[in-house]
């Protein structure tokens, strides 16, 4: 597939190691298809652990001068990698939206989303320092450092392969910590794109490097590294659990961003009107392939069938279709694999006692699948217990506000929680009563650069944005002063 691109420079069929790209082809690479058709977009290397070595012995040669550097100095490359990317916003859409599937305007969106943890951290790296601390003796003083890390590993999921990057590896960069990047295999060209701009904007060739290929010889090459001082990562709970055993060996840092069940609950005083178009935000957003979207909508009994029938309105309204057609609302899921869990989720509900209220329009084959929403959801269907990662909105009633917390916590998954209500005393005892790392009133959006993003339970650990963010590059120091004389 060609893509039209502005700098068709930025599209790279090659890994990235120490500033050189490493090309491939049809022989020795790994495919990458554009989901809509499942055509080949280009080949990228099929790195393994020797790659990976290569990639953190360059990152270890690099950091003693990245970390030397003034905040300032570090910072100002990162913030020309800001503008870099705004500058090229249409070329980094197009790539994404050919590899990913969403709706070039969704993609644009993303990619604007993706800059602004590069700006934040370029601003948030300035204000990291010392302070001082009180000491208990009039000859001494105590001074608490922060250091960076050291080189971090980042490995990427295929849902925002812009903004999962930067997130990590914006905080790093600035904190002084050089970064190796796997990407998924389902969309390495936009973190390619990503690191080419880093390139550009001054951020020496030792301090950034993407290893394409498949995740198991990389991952372990990561875990197996002293030399890897911090290691983060967003996916699947399972894979965080099996990563976090294999770390266990090295003792390194980790942030962990994993698997989401999030409730979405309206009270029978919600203003509706705000509760649909925020359920429609976060739970079709991607196609629904978003570890925060809404996948169990808990509605009261008073206003079941309202808020059910101006939710069926506004998903008949959405169109799935390939991402670069124009009037494309929902583009395809990523892969057949996808395809299967969501209509096993489907007929299982419908199984039931589940009846299908409302569909968008649409393709409904191949990659495709139309949103639905599900009316008559019981918490015996497999999607009140697994997350569907696809456009289906189950619709769960409850009569009291306890009934509907335990319904909500009722999940060993704890990342994002939404709720409805204009009452103020309960919007109090919601949040707080709520198992999430984040929690939402009165909005569907959670994911910012200035706010921390994480879960608790088997979401996983650590956080990304917010002074947070750059928190997790960091090591802190106590540094004793004895015998002055004061």
């Amino acid at each position: 597939m060609m893509i039209e691109l502005r700098d068709p420079t930025l599209l790279h069929q090659a890994a990235l190691i120490d500033g050189t790209w490493l090309p491939a082809s049809a022989l020795d690479g790994i495919a990458v298809l554009n989901p809509a058709d499942d055509s080949p977009i280009g080949y990228v290397p099929d790195c393994g652990a020797g790659e990976t070595r290569e990639a953190i012995a360059a990152s270890m040669a690099a950091w003693p001068e990245w970390r030397s550097r003034t905040a300032n100095e570090r910072c100002a490359i990162v913030e020309r990698w800001y503008h870099l990317v705004i500058e090229n916003i249409a070329d980094l859409a197009r790539i994404m939206t050919a590899e990913q599937g969403k709706p070039l305007a969704e993609a644009e969106g993303e990619i604007r989303y993706a800059a602004s943890f590069i700006k934040w951290f370029a601003e948030e790296g300035r204000r990291v320092g010392a302070r001082n601390v009180s000491s208990p003796e009039r000859d001494r003083r105590v001074i608490v450092l922060t250091e960076p890390v050291g080189p971090s590993a980042v490995i990427t999921p295929w849902n925002f392969p812009a903004a999962m990057i930067t997130r990590k590896c914006a905080p790093a960069l600035a904190a002084g910590c050089p970064v190796i990047i796997k990407p998924s295999e389902f969309t390495p060209f936009t973190a390619l794109a990503l690191a080419d701009l880093a390139l550009r904007a001054g951020i020496p060739s030792g301090l950034i490097h993407v290893v394409t290929g498949m995740p198991a010889p990389i991952g372990e090459a990561f875990a197996a590294s002293p030399d890897v001082r911090k290691l983060s990562f967003t996916g699947s709970t399972r894979v965080g659990s099996l990563l976090m055993a294999q770390c266990a060996r090295t003792i390194k840092r980790l942030s962990l961003e994993l698997g989401g069940n999030a409730p979405l609950i309206v009270f029978e005083d919600a203003d509706l009107d705000l509760a649909v178009r925020a359920a429609m935000v976060s739970k079709f957003r991607n196609s629904g392939q978003t570890c925060v979207c809404a996948n169990r909508i808990l509605v009261h009994d008073r206003v079941y069938d309202e808020f059910a029938g101006k939710l069926a309105a506004a998903v008949s309204a959405l169109h799935c279709a390939p991402g670069l057609e124009r009037g494309a609302t929902v583009g395809p899921l990523i892969n057949a694999a996808a395809v299967e869990k969501v209509r096993a989720h489907v007929d299982d509900a419908l199984g039931k006692g589940g009846t299908i209220l409302a569909s968008g329009g649409g393709r409904d084959d191949g990659s495709f699948v139309r949103p639905v929403v599900i009316a008559q959801a019981s918490t015996q269907m497999r999607l009140a217990e697994e997350e569907t990662f696809g456009p289906v909105a189950p619709l769960f009633r409850f009569g009291s506000e306890a009934e509907a917390v335990a319904m909500a916590n009722d999940t060993p998954y704890g990342l994002a929680s939404y709720f409805y209500t204009r009452d103020l005393s309960r919007a109090f005892r919601v949040a707080e009563a709520l198992e999430a790392g984040m929690v939402a009133l009165n909005t569907g959006s959670v994911a910012m650069e200035m706010a921390p993003f994480g879960g608790i339970k088997q979401s996983g650990l650590g956080r990304e944005g917010g002074t947070q963010g750059i928190e997790e590059y960091l090591e802190t120091k106590a540094f004793h002063i004895g015998g002055l004389e004061i």
